[in-house]
């Protein structure tokens, strides 16, 4: 299994700090788990490869486009700051 933990700054709150932490086996296109956590509280959840699907068809994108857009969005890290905004509510 693979595992990245990226430090995020919200854009609906800039001045916290969380980290996410993105779990897969294959490729993050088979599905892959994600933690949450601002150092006092954890959220943990599930994407499923039909959840995938389902999310690209909605957008309208080719689906391995939309997984390389994940993978930038959620495991690239430095690479992509400032490229993708989290909001957390």
């Amino acid at each position: 299994m693979e595992k990245t933990l990226n430090r995020i700054h919200p854009v609906s709150d800039p001045e916290a700090m969380y980290f996410l932490q993105v779990s897969w086996e294959k490729d993050l296109g088979t599905g892959f788990g994600i933690t949450l956590s601002d150092g006092q509280c954890a959220w943990t959840g599930t994407v499923s490869e039909a959840e995938i699907s389902r999310e690209a068809d909605d957008m309208e994108m080719n689906r391995e486009k939309y997984v390389e857009e994940l993978k930038k969005a959620l495991i690239a890290g430095e690479e992509s700051a400032g490229k993708y905004n989290f909001s957390i509510s």
